[in-house]
């Protein structure tokens, strides 16, 4: 093979990383750090769209406060995001003026 020939093939696997694998770990490191500062008293949202108060984090799993006495527990890779404490009202006041 010449170069000409390795040379497209290269290209194209040095896109692939840049394009797919880097940005997809990045996200990866991102979620990993979230769910290693999730604590009792933060605000998420899941996957499915449940917002909760986090009660007690034990190993892959949470227990989440849905409302006032009702709680539930997830496996971590069910948080989808974690609520600024400024984020979390506004959320809470939208579900409660909707209702």
């Amino acid at each position: 093979m010449t170069l000409g020939q390795i040379l497209p093939i290269l290209l194209l696997v040095v896109m692939f990383y840049l394009l797919v694998l880097r940005p997809s770990r990045a996200r990866q490191a991102k979620q990993r750090a979230t769910m290693a500062q999730l604590a009792p008293g933060s605000r998420i949202v899941t996957t499915s769209g449940l917002l909760g108060t986090v009660t007690a984090v034990d190993g892959d799993e949470i227990e989440l406060e849905i409302s006032v006495g009702v709680r539930v527990r997830f496996v971590l890779a069910a948080v989808g995001r974690v609520l600024d404490p400024e984020t979390a009202s506004d959320a809470s006041d939208e579900l409660t003026s909707s209702v």
